[in-house]
């Protein structure tokens, strides 16, 4: 058993956003929905919690009304095996959300996600200190990272 479980708030939409997250990766599913009961808070048979797995990581999503909201502070960040990944889920999350820099955007829930290529952290930490400076200075530039310019960057 996992001992610790990211939970997000929503504002009535906890249902939707899991259905949507869960449409976007492989191995993710919902695994619950509690509803609420006669006994409260909430209207009865509305959803309070929905339980479910992103890429085998474990998540829950809480209609806690509009008192909290997200923030940059926290965001999840998926490990891309390639551009064409990278390309993928930007155009899916960016979808009524919006784009920021270095990969970061918001969902049309307002959830951070970092896009992330799996090659940039070798880039970053290049060996030749200027080839990894040129990377970082390229990726301050851009919203969604793309590969090709960074391995440019780094003079590959």
């Amino acid at each position: 058993m996992r001992k610790i479980t990211t939970c997000l708030w929503f504002d009535g939409r906890a249902e939707e956003a899991a259905e949507y997250y869960t449409s976007l990766f492989p191995d993710s599913r919902i695994t619950g929905v509690q509803r609420h009961t006669e006994a409260g808070p909430g209207e009865p048979g509305s959803v309070l919690l929905v339980t479910f797995e992103l890429a085998g990581q474990r998540f829950s999503a809480l209609n806690g009304g509009p008192e909290f909201t997200f923030s940059e502070a926290i965001l999840l960040s998926v490990d891309c095996a390639d551009q064409a990944e990278v390309d993928e889920l930007w155009a899916k999350l960016t979808d009524g959300g919006e784009e920021s820099q270095c990969g970061w955007l918001k969902d049309r829930y307002g959830l951070s996600w970092q896009i992330v290529p799996h090659e940039l952290p070798e880039l970053l930490n290049d060996a030749d200190p200027a080839a990894a400076a040129r990377v970082m200075k390229a990726l301050f530039g851009m919203r969604k990272i793309d590969v090709r310019a960074l391995r440019e960057a780094a003079g590959r």
